[in-house]
């Protein structure tokens, strides 16, 4: 019987986790949920991972055909993601937050809740143009061979995984900083996630 060889898997595995960078990604996480409820924070924790494994899944089965019939380059990707990426840095350094003392500001709040979840954190920050290549290249070695391809599938869904987790610790995080150090974390990361789209772009 065919097996999937180990090297493969943790090679796989290591590769995406080093390209989504989830702990990297945790300070920016709390400094981007800012504010919410411990509930909202979580449910943004699993909409961007559960969006994430879905992009990168996509990537998996039909990325480079897609972006082949589009005619978009990586480099094209790269640019739209960072200038999006920027108004969101901007939002944060500039403390712009939806206001949440009514009930219409319950409503804003859910929808904020659902896009945060899938801009910035699913996209550009996790299924960002470096993870989708990365699986994009993945898929390519499996050489259309189902066992391997559903080995890909399965280490994606771990990757999001092990990002949920961190997600749900760094809810401990932002806690323990309180208020004052997480006014503080939302600025200085805003300047370094504004970089970051800088960097994107070039």
């Amino acid at each position: 019987m065919p097996q999937v060889p180990f090297d493969y898997l943790i090679s796989s595995f290591v590769t995406l986790l080093l390209v989504v960078e989830p702990v990297g990604l945790a300070p920016i996480f709390v400094a981007l949920t800012e504010g919410l409820p411990a509930s909202a924070r979580r449910e943004v924790a699993l909409r961007s991972c559960i969006i994430t494994a879905g992009i990168l899944l996509g990537a998996t089965l039909v990325g480079d055909w897609l972006l082949h019939q589009l005619g978009i380059s990586l480099a094209a990707f790269r640019i739209a993601g960072g200038l999006l990426l920027f108004s969101n840095a901007y939002e944060m350094v500039m403390g712009v937050r939806i206001e949440r003392q009514s009930k219409a500001a319950e409503q804003a709040l859910e929808e904020h809740v659902r896009y945060m979840a899938a801009f910035p954190l699913a996209i550009p920050l996790m299924a960002g143009p470096g993870a989708i290549t990365a699986t994009i290249l993945l898929a390519g070695h499996t050489g259309g061979r189902p066992l391997y391809i559903g080995s890909l599938i399965a280490i994606i869904i771990a990757v999001a995984s092990v990002c949920l987790i961190v997600y749900l610790i760094a809810d401990q995080i932002g806690k323990a900083l309180g208020i004052t150090g997480n006014v503080v974390l939302s600025r200085v990361l805003g300047v370094v996630l504004a970089a970051l789209a800088a960097q994107f772009v070039i």
